[in-house]
């Protein structure tokens, strides 16, 4: 392992202690809910859900508890409660979850994050990951700032798939 990775290893711990840094343009995962599997999506209009208590309140408690889990990466207020919702049960059921995350598998995301000298555009889709705004990325297969996704979402995605050395050496 050369030294330049290393320094991308510990500057992606560091990175991972401020996850604010991050912010979500879209996000699309599969939340593992008491009685079945729900898709949501978060996307530029907002946020969605395939379960039946966000077809019929515009909220629930996957959301919820993806609100909390995620604040500082969502830059957007959470969504109000639903006037039919049964508020005291949905709030117990988001708390619940959150404290579950192996509930949670994403699809995809794009993100933005802000390094120290710019900021990068993070995508992930079914296990393949993607910085185009990394030179190192283009180069090694890996990032500062893919590492450090991978620490603030451990268990949610796939861990990048590294260049092989010999590979590197073309």
């Amino acid at each position: 392992m050369d030294s330049s990775l290393i320094n991308k290893i510990q500057k992606s711990k560091e990175y991972a202690m401020e996850p604010e840094r991050v912010t979500f343009h879209t996000l699309e995962l599969e939340f593992k809910g008491d009685n079945d599997t729900y898709t949501v999506i978060l996307a530029a209009d907002g946020w969605s859900c395939s379960c039946p208590g966000f077809q019929m309140n515009g909220i629930c408690p996957h959301i919820m508890a993806l609100e909390k889990m995620l604040k500082p990466m969502l830059k957007r207020d959470p969504l109000p409660y639903g006037g039919n919702q049964n508020i005291v049960s949905d709030v117990k059921k988001s708390k619940r979850y959150s404290e579950e995350p192996e509930r949670i598998r994403i699809i995809s995301f794009t993100a933005a994050f802000r390094g120290d000298n710019k900021e990068h555009l993070i995508t992930y889709h079914n296990g393949v990951w993607d910085n185009q705004t990394s030179a190192y990325f283009a180069q090694h297969g890996i990032s500062t700032h893919i590492m450090t996704m991978e620490r603030l979402l451990k268990g949610w995605v796939e861990p990048v798939k590294m260049l092989r050395p010999e590979v590197l050496e073309d």
